[in-house]
């Protein structure tokens, strides 16, 4: 506990990130940080700016391109909030119907694109988006 209080208070240097080599080491800062620092310290400020430096550095070199795949929007949201196919029943219908929804056996409907902009806060203008 001692070593990791003293491996705290030594300043992390930051500055900014203008390399892949400038944007692994703060990546690896970062990762030493997580867990390890209270909001509203000094150590706890110096995540935050990093942060903010990693994520200026990382929307800059590597832009995701918006999907216009509804299915594949919907597919990320349940990855991103650790949700299953089956969660989507409650929105699509039976478990053969969402099968055969995110399997591009069937469009999605008006109906079933209010109840996933509303549940899952999907943008509607993704979900009519016209798909293969």
């Amino acid at each position: 506990m001692i070593a990791l209080m003293q491996q705290l208070s030594e300043p992390v240097t930051i500055r900014p990130i203008k390399t892949e080599a400038d944007y692994e080491d703060a990546l690896a800062k970062l990762d030493g940080m997580i867990g390890r620092v209270e909001p509203g310290t000094p150590d706890g400020n110096r995540y935050e700016l990093l942060a903010s430096l990693v994520e200026a550095y990382s929307e800059a070199n590597y832009p995701i391109e918006p999907s216009n795949d509804p299915i594949a929007m919907i597919e990320f949201v349940l990855e991103v909030r650790g949700l299953t196919r089956k969660d989507l029943q409650p929105f699509i219908g039976t478990r053969q119907r969402v099968w055969d929804i995110m399997e591009k056996r069937r469009r999605l409907t008006l109906p079933m694109i209010r109840c996933l902009a509303k549940g899952l806060n999907i943008p509607t203008d993704v979900l009519v988006q016209e798909y293969e």
